[in-house]
């Protein structure tokens, strides 16, 4: 059994409360252990109640703490995850009456982001966000401070720093949001050169898992990190896209999306999110091999409307067409494309709608350019969507036809050639 030492052994504990469906509650729960498994954890058993309301001092009925507690010594579990975002009583009350590990939904995706996070901004956005969570836990949790330092649920930056006091985390807090407010800035001055030279934005977003890396990297011959694991990215990632007419829009793979996403993290990955507040179009990546694949799509759709760009373009991509799940009903209200990343001639598909979709928002041209205007030229194979280029030997020039985006500067200059 040499796995047992790599894995720790983690029983999950899940409370449904009266409103919630029996269906979304399963969904939830094996979520769970998808996050558990992600953050290398061995799932030895999950415990569900079901109550009117959840139980504001212990989370779960008396009765199930008890069960809990012989649980535990039965199968020696090493950690106990617990299904919602416990308030600092109930971690306090919990902790009383049980001997392993216990941390909740929140602190587990917190582990698997510090796992994850790559860039200098990732790993501040992480620790901002543990110690956000920590703040108001701290008090009565000496014993459980001085433990940290292994396993699911402490690792990240901030583990070595939670034993001094509230006054040194509000100060270190303090100090990553200033480092990240240079990082956005420098960020937003990206950003705003990017616009300048009106490059066209494509974001890739979607439920975690959904396929965006895998897509990513195809369409771009980029390398972003992809695995079979949730939250596999959390860098917002961008790489040239080259569309079939030779028109370069600029793609950005996102951090995935998840139900319950906790508050601490939602506020932290906004900036990840910036990026797309700022595309021109979205790719809504949804694994339709996923049996819960509807209300991934409107979780998505949900945290859209949060972050105020659901009225970007955007188009249903529905991925893993090969292994599709035999109820999946397409029910997106906007353009869609069936692919599975891995085959070529979905890809070349997809890019034809996405131009498609980028005619729909350019106004056409028909000029005629001058053969020495060289430099026009090129621009006009890379900057917009060109579909007749024929050399008129009468008028020493080149006849185009096409459509341009308008409010870039090219659009402008060919005014004057205008036919």
């Amino acid at each position: 059994m040499e796995q047992d030492n790599v894995f720790e052994k983690v029983i999950l504990v899940g409370c449904q409360t009266t409103e919630e469906d029996d269906l979304r509650f399963q969904y939830s729960m094996e979520e769970l252990e998808s996050l558990t498994e992600t953050a290398k954890g061995n799932v030895l058993m999950q415990v569900a109640q079901k109550r009117p309301k959840i139980h504001p001092a212990t989370y779960i009925g008396k009765g199930k703490v008890e069960e809990l507690q012989a649980l535990e010594e039965e199968l020696e579990a090493d950690l106990i995850i617990f299904n919602d975002e416990l308030s600092p009583s109930q971690n306090r009350n919990l902790s009383a009456s049980l001997q392993a590990r216990i941390i909740d939904r929140t602190q587990l995706i917190l582990d698997i982001f510090a796992q994850r996070a790559r860039s200098k901004e990732g790993k501040l956005q992480v620790e901002l966000a543990q110690l956000q969570y920590l703040l108001p836990r701290l008090g009565g949790q000496g014993i459980e401070m001085s433990r940290l330092g292994a396993g699911i649920g402490t690792r990240g930056p901030g583990e070595t720093k939670l034993e001094s006091d509230r006054r040194h985390i509000r100060r270190r807090i303090d100090d990553i949001k200033t480092q990240l407010s240079v990082i956005v800035q420098h960020r937003d001055r990206y950003r705003e050169r990017r616009k300048k030279n009106k490059a066209f934005q494509i974001a890739l977003v979607g439920y975690t898992n959904a396929g965006k890396s895998t897509l990513f990297n195809r369409l771009t011959e980029a390398d972003s990190f992809e695995e079979n694991q949730l939250f596999a990215t959390l860098d917002p990632m961008t790489r040239k896209a080259i569309l079939p007419s030779g028109f370069t829009a600029l793609l950005t793979d996102t951090v995935g999306f998840i139900q319950d996403l906790p508050t601490t993290l939602i506020a932290a990955f906004r900036s990840t999110l910036e990026e797309v507040r700022e595309a021109d179009l979205l790719l809504h990546v949804v694994d339709m091999s996923n049996e819960d694949y509807f209300s991934h799509e409107q979780t998505v759709n949900k945290l859209l409307e949060d972050l105020e760009v659901h009225q970007i373009p955007q188009i249903t991509v529905y991925n893993k067409r090969d292994i599709a799940h035999q109820d999946f009903v397409p029910n997106a209200q906007n353009e869609t494309a069936f692919v599975s990343a891995f085959s070529e001639e979905d890809r070349k598909n997809l890019l034809l709608k996405i131009e498609k979709a980028l005619i729909g928002m350019m106004e056409p041209f028909h000029v005629l350019v001058p053969s020495d205007e060289g430099k026009l030229l090129a621009q006009l194979k890379n900057e917009t969507i060109l579909r007749e280029l024929a050399f008129d030997e009468e008028k020493q020039g080149y006849v185009c036809k096409g459509f341009s985006l308008e409010d870039h500067s090219i659009t402008g200059q060919l005014k004057k050639f205008s036919l």
